[in-house]
């Protein structure tokens, strides 16, 4: 299992890089991204500290460790400046914090993402026809969240995939202890979400694609 959606206390989650590490290691995964939420204020000092994390750690904790951001509630028009300033940085991994059901985010920021060319649109909610051509034209992969209230949509983001050839992934939206799901209740929620058998292994490989090409750019 690969999780490229995490967040610790540099942002709104609850434990420290390190343990986040730790208990996804005894959870059975494989990689993690440390993906905190981002705007102009704080994108340097997000990745300024988990990069140390992430490099420092990886040969010690037995699990691969990326560090990137997950732009959270920036509005729409300043999506595209934030992704690129975060590249800058350094940011292995850019993902948006989609149209969610549950928050109110701006309307258009799927869209500004996708143009912007993150990597990963999380939790895009009632993402459009339009959207989703898009985001299979650009290669930004959608995301299946098992997180409450994110995964409200799962079932509409899975079908509008497959209609217009959008890769998906799946990760947790790693908050707290709890948050990093077995293998069997991913699978589960993929399942739900309305993903065949063969499906929910593509959206796996798809993870490991995502971290493969981050590895080919570091080589």
């Amino acid at each position: 299992m690969i999780d490229l959606h995490t967040h610790t206390t540099f942002s709104d989650g609850v434990l420290i890089p390190a343990e986040s590490a730790r208990r996804a290691k005894q959870a059975g995964y494989e990689a993690i991204a440390f993906t905190d939420h981002a705007d102009h204020s704080n994108l340097h000092l997000i990745l300024d500290n988990v990069r140390k994390v992430a490099d420092a750690y990886s040969p010690y904790a037995n699990i691969d460790l990326f560090h990137g951001v997950e732009i959270t509630h920036v509005p729409a028009g300043l999506i595209a400046d934030l992704t690129a300033r975060a590249r800058r940085a350094g940011a292995q991994l850019v993902v948006v914090h989609g149209e969610t059901p549950v928050e109110p985010v701006e309307p258009g920021t799927n869209l500004a993402a996708i143009n912007a060319g993150v990597n990963i649109l999380a939790h895009p909610g009632l993402i459009t026809a339009d959207e989703t051509r898009l985001a299979a034209e650009r290669g930004v992969y959608l995301e299946i969240t098992t997180r409450k209230g994110h995964s409200l949509t799962n079932g509409h983001v899975a079908k509008m995939a497959r209609e217009y050839g959008a890769k998906l992934v799946i990760n947790n939206d790693f908050h707290e202890p709890g948050d990093y799901v077995s293998k069997e209740l991913r699978k589960t929620v993929a399942l739900g979400a309305g993903l065949t058998p063969e499906e929910y292994l593509q959206a796996e490989a798809n993870s490991r694609a995502i971290l493969q090409s981050l590895i080919s750019l570091v080589a």
